[in-house]
């Protein structure tokens, strides 16, 4: 039987974990963030706190990951830990819509930005959008070698860039633009709801770390290189995310901040002129591109799982006998990314159901309890320190996140739980099948 081959190494996966953050969120966030909290000195502690809470994510799945360093990674959590119906649906959330739908809405933002430099028409867009993925599905088609490569490229690359940003911030920007005289915005109507509103998009820009875990059947030295990938690949972005609003802050008052739509353009367009806006352009175009790269190739790794445990389609659970990958679970992602591309609604479906992967978020972080209470003597090739201070904290911080957002986007919200729950008919489905 042909299987998965241990083929990436630490640094392959730390760049994936840092690949699969660095978005384009960070260049489109800081916007909004500043139009709920007009305090530059808050707006960085949010982003502390946020890569606090992110790195506490990070520090818990680690000890997960180096415990059971299997293929789909969050879903085989939390199917150790609360059943093959959890894991399950965490599968049928990611493929249907979470990670299908983000690679639409990637393929989308990578063509718009394309479309800088060569104009599309809004056909245009979609078709070179979906030239792109398919482009993308040939690279991770050849191996996970192939695949870690593109993201290695990717990955360094968009760090250049931002490097350059930040080169720009802090060697040509005013430090007097921040005022550190006060932490507390004045005269702030609804402080507390502004607060939460700008900590989603703080969340939402820190998001994706995970991914490193889906591909951990296929890491050289799995018990060291998981926990290392994981906590050293969020530090650097934590790192990144801190310095780079630091320049934004130093080159633009934070109220053009506020009234911006394209943040990173008008803070370099200060010093490099209109040159910036096309430095820029670039630079969100391959930082996109490399992300959609990453969701290519590390979510099938999840539905191959899902098949090897007979929940979902035979062929997918299939490895290439030349190429060591699960080829079929990679070609039927992008087939349904492109049928969503090709219906424009990926944005409302996103919507409804981002706020799920909160929900399996907090599951997973929890399991850590569940099985330190089960197994208290077990081989733990890592420990998350500050057990439990530590997942507790991230439990507790994805659980506010689920709770704001049924309490800020009720109608979504609840959407997105009766799609869920369309999932557990399905998955005895495929039990009585088997």
């Amino acid at each position: 039987m042909t299987r998965l081959e241990q083929k990436l190494t630490r640094f392959d996966l730390t760049l994936i974990a840092i690949g699969s953050v660095i978005g384009s969120g960070i260049f489109l966030t800081p916007a909004g963030i500043a139009q709920q909290v007009p305090s530059a000195m808050l707006i960085l502690l949010l982003w502390v706190i946020g890569g606090v809470l992110s790195l506490t994510g990070a520090l818990t799945f680690a000890e997960l990951g180096a415990m059971m360093p299997r293929a789909g990674g969050v879903y085989a959590f939390l199917k150790e830990a609360y059943g093959g119906l959890w894991g399950f649906l965490y599968g049928w959330a990611y493929f249907l819509v979470v990670n299908t739908g983000g690679l639409a809405a990637l393929s989308i933002a990578f063509a718009t930005y394309f479309g800088y430099f060569v104009p599309l028409t809004p056909v245009g867009i979609k078709i070179t959008a979906i030239s792109g993925l398919v482009f993308l599905t040939a690279v991770n088609y050849f191996g996970i070698r192939s695949g870690g490569i593109f993201a290695d490229v990717f990955t360094i690359l968009k760090i250049l860039g931002i490097a350059v940003v930040i080169l720009v911030g802090l060697g040509w920007g005013d430090p007097g633009n921040i005022d550190t005289s006060t932490l507390l915005p004045r005269n702030a109507e609804n402080f507390g709801g502004a607060l939460a509103i700008a900590m989603v998009g703080v969340l939402w820009s820190f998001g994706g770390w995970q991914h490193a875990t889906y591909v951990a059947s296929e890491v050289k030295d799995q018990q060291r290189t998981i926990p290392f990938a994981l906590i050293t690949g969020t530090a650097i972005v934590v790192v990144i995310y801190l310095l780079i609003n630091l320049a934004y802050l130093m080159l633009l008052p934070l109220e053009t901040i506020a009234a911006s739509e394209r943040v990173a353009s008008d803070a370099v367009q200060t010093v490099l002129g209109p040159a910036g806006a096309v430095f820029i352009s670039l630079a969100i175009f391959i930082s996109v591109f490399g992300t959609a790269g990453i969701y290519t190739m590390t979510a099938p790794r999840i539905y191959y799982a899902m098949s090897v445990d007979k929940v979902f389609f035979k062929k997918v659970g299939e490895i290439h006998p030349k190429y060591k990958a699960p080829v079929f679970a990679i070609l039927f992602q992008t087939a349904w990314a492109i049928v969503l591309i090709l219906s424009g609604t990926f944005y409302e479906l996103i919507t409804y159901v981002a706020f799920v992967d909160w929900i399996f978020f907090a599951l997973a972080g929890f399991s850590v309890f569940l099985f330190r209470r089960r197994d208290p003597d077990g081989e733990r090739p890592y420990r998350t320190p500050g057990y439990p201070l530590t997942p507790a904290l991230f439990v507790l911080i994805s659980t506010w996140f689920v709770i704001n957002t049924l309490i800020s986007a009720p109608y979504q919200a609840l959407a997105g739980l009766l799609f869920l729950a369309l999932g557990v008919p399905v998955y005895f489905l495929w039990k009585r099948k088997e």
